[in-house]
């Protein structure tokens, strides 16, 4: 089923929750509305569900109005963070629920029901906690029977309101992974809100990066984090560092002073230089646009974290960079750095 929202306004009092927005999502897609608390994402999940209304625009479910139905009518899945699952109800009962109490007309018979609920728990790899209660479950346990009661009304749309927020990070990885699994075999059109970046670029076959009730970019995980189309975006999105500098005559300044970097037709004015942490090369004092002092070296894996205060301009700003550790870095280490891949925004942005 594809789901194209138009120009939703959604305000609380003053607030504006969504502000005029337009998305598409097509059918059988794996989408991620991503970005901070406040920013819309939960408010726009609920809408497509029908748990709220819009205060303007459209809600069409291939080309219809969604708005004219109820929850009850639009044939969608909702998965809580929290699980919200019934605690006096076996495993087998919470799945089976939605289905018992599906209008007559439509309701399966016993055996369908039972058939229909093995089906799910095998799906979710969790038949044999059938007759477990959910305070016999772990959080990752809980989460997969959640998802399994929301599949069993076979409904057209899947949403998760931050899935796996409750759960540990080993955990979670681990339920990303086979999420990611599942939506291939069952194919069916689904959202889910995040504010991990590293779960939504992980899962989803496209991101939505949202930011005070509008969408700042829509793209490919790799769109999103390669191009990112603002500011907010690249400093949402992955580590960046975030320099302030001045543009002007083709030529980009920090603290008065240029560097060696072209300014890729930015706007002249206030500025702001973005680097991701890995793109930042580090060679010999004098080798590049920048120089710095090394102040702390951290090691992990191959990778080495090093905090770098930067020589020139009022006072030193510290800013991290990651290396390879094919040249171990000492603290006190004059270091030159040239970034590899930047990207420049006009300071308003």
């Amino acid at each position: 089923m594809t789901i194209e929202l138009r120009k939703i306004v959604k305000k609380f009092g003053d607030f504006v929750a969504l502000d005029r927005v337009d998305l598409r999502v097509g059918d059988g897609e794996l989408v991620a509305l991503l970005g901070p608390s406040g920013s819309g994402k939960t408010t726009l999940l609920r809408i497509i569900a029908g748990l709220d209304w819009p205060d303007a625009g459209e809600v069409l479910f291939d080309g219809e109005n969604a708005l004219a139905r109820g929850a009850s009518e639009r044939q969608v899945g909702f998965v809580f963070q929290h699980y919200a699952l019934f605690r006096h109800m076996t495993v087998f009962e919470n799945v089976a629920f939605g289905l018992r109490v599906q209008p007559r007309a439509i309701r399966k018979d016993e055996a369908a029901i039972r058939a229909r609920v093995r089906e799910l728990l095998d799906l979710v790899q969790l038949g044999w906690l059938s007759g477990r209660y959910p305070s016999q479950l772990s959080g990752g346990q809980r989460q997969r029977i959640a998802l399994a009661r929301a599949l069993a009304i076979q409904p057209r749309i899947l949403l998760l309101d931050e899935p796996f927020g409750a759960l540990d990070a080993k955990v979670r990885k681990e339920l990303r992974q086979w999420l990611r699994s599942l939506h291939s075999e069952i194919n069916v059109t689904s959202i889910f809100v995040t504010h991990d970046q590293e779960e939504a670029l992980e899962v989803a076959n496209r991101v939505v990066v949202m930011d005070k009730g509008r969408i700042e970019q829509v793209g490919t995980p790799g769109e999103v984090y390669d191009y990112p189309a603002s500011a907010f975006v690249h400093g949402f999105i992955g580590e960046s560092i975030v320099l302030a500098v001045e543009v002007g005559g083709g030529l980009v300044q920090l603290g008065g002073k240029p560097l060696n970097i072209a300014a890729n037709g930015a706007a002249a004015g206030a500025a702001k230089l973005f680097v991701r942490r890995h793109d930042m090369q580090i060679g010999p004092a004098g080798s590049g646009a920048l120089e710095g002092a090394v102040r702390r070296v951290r090691s992990f894996g191959p990778i080495q974290r090093a905090e770098v205060a930067l020589c020139g301009g009022e006072g030193k700003t510290l800013i991290e960079i990651d290396a390879p550790r094919d040249r171990e870095l000492q603290p006190g280490e004059i270091v030159g750095l040239q970034p590899r891949r930047y990207r420049i925004f006009a300071a308003r942005d």
